[in-house]
């Protein structure tokens, strides 16, 4: 047993390493890192896609065949905002399903699941766009403006993504009848 100084002084540095790092945490007291250009940490504040894509009604696989992603074309916005902007007087008339936001009404990359969505109906096509009744919207709260950037924030972009990956797999969508914004990054 040559190894036992060995042995007894790896375990006695893991302790000391372990509690040094149980202190640091208590510190911190469960608050999230200060944010930067590369935390994390208001993206996993999020709720998680799994919940956006519940409803409370009963969904059926082949109901939905096409998902459409597209601007707001406002710089801010929410479900409440985006639907009086429109002229609607009431929310559940916003012509989407889902409503991603920028920071500016609603988290960074904060998904808003519609009452079209929670009940499982169509959008309508013909009033604003022409799509079919079997088109899931997804609309990103950005105005697509290239030249005052008005494209998605990276969390928007991760965000739809996901979305559109649980949505797909969900009701069997090819993605090639998922539709962006012609200018997606």
């Amino acid at each position: 047993m040559t190894d036992q100084p060995r042995v007894a002084k790896v375990l006695v540095v893991l302790l000391i390493s372990m509690t040094t790092g149980a202190v640091v945490l208590m510190a911190v007291n469960g608050k999230p890192p200060s944010a930067g250009p590369f935390c994390l940490s208001t993206y996993y504040r999020l709720d998680p896609v799994e919940e956006a894509i519940l409803s409370e009604a009963t969904q059926n696989a082949s109901r939905w065949n096409c998902i459409e992603i597209y601007f707001s074309g406002t710089k801010a916005g929410n479900i409440e905002q985006l639907s009086s902007l429109a002229g609607h007087t009431s929310p559940e008339q916003i012509d989407c399903h889902f409503v991603v936001c920028n920071g500016l009404g609603g988290a960074d990359g904060e998904i808003l699941k519609t009452k079209k969505w929670q009940r499982q109906w169509s959008i309508v096509p013909g009033r604003n766009w022409y799509g079919t009744p079997q088109t899931i919207r997804i609309c990103v709260v950005a105005d697509g403006n290239p030249d005052v950037s008005g494209f998605a924030s990276n969390s928007q972009v991760r965000r739809v993504e996901a979305l559109v990956e649980k949505l797909s797999r969900r009701f069997r969508i090819d993605y090639n009848a998922v539709f962006y914004p012609g200018n997606w990054r």
